[in-house]
């Protein structure tokens, strides 16, 4: 697991990216401590361990992905784990389309000018995810958003038949999934997180709606 106090630096050597992927993401990183005291993107109280709460965090999503044309991110807020991955994609995926789904109006303003200072092309929708149906993803992201059963029923309007979810769950995974599956027919892999002790990245793919 990585250490709780690492900087942003050592979060890309413990993921290796590149120097290129390194410097974008610390652009990122000035813009998220320029903006937050006027929108509030995160809680101030997590500023300090950022590297790791929510850079690192959303970085080991990307050794889950499969090959992906378009991948939409929900709920997107800050940019975690979207704005992350799209910036790693924008060299070891180049081609890959990513979609936000944001509501606020000014958390877009900000995904979008974090778009502009570091070159990275993503497409911010600024409308309710219940509305958002223009994209068929092959990937579907979240993190910190909504109980799994929410986040399936959210993501399975414009996810393609083939598509997999990838969400961040904390320690209730086990229980949201038990819930879950009241309601969904669904496969799902658990992993480990390597930031959080009690997190789990899960993968979910074959989703279909129980029927009564």
């Amino acid at each position: 697991m990585i250490d709780q106090n690492a900087d942003l630096g050592a979060v890309c050597g413990y993921f290796n990216v590149s120097r290129e992927t390194k410097e974008k993401l610390e652009l990122y990183q000035t813009a998220l401590l320029k903006w937050n005291p006027t929108i509030n993107l995160v809680s101030k109280s997590t500023l300090a361990t950022a590297a790791v709460r929510h850079f690192a965090d959303s970085m080991q999503l990307w050794q889950y992905r499969k090959d992906f044309k378009t991948w939409v991110d929900i709920g997107s807020g800050a940019g975690f784990p979207g704005m992350v991955l799209a910036i790693i994609a924008s060299e070891a995926a180049p081609s890959g389309q990513f979609h936000f789904v944001e509501s606020d109006a000014r958390k877009s303003a900000f995904l979008r000018n974090v778009s502009r200072e570091t070159g990275v092309t993503v497409h911010v929708h600024t409308q309710r995810i219940e509305e958002f149906d223009a994209i068929q993803a092959d990937i579907v992201s979240a993190r910190a958003l909504a109980p799994l059963s929410d986040l399936l029923a959210l993501s399975k309007s414009f996810l393609k038949k083939d598509g997999i979810c990838l969400y961040l769950k904390g320690q209730n995974c086990q229980t949201e999934i038990g819930g879950a599956s009241r309601f969904w027919t669904f496969e799902a892999e658990q992993f480990a997180s390597e930031t959080d002790v009690n997190g789990t990245v899960l993968r979910v793919k074959e989703i279909e709606r129980v029927r009564t």
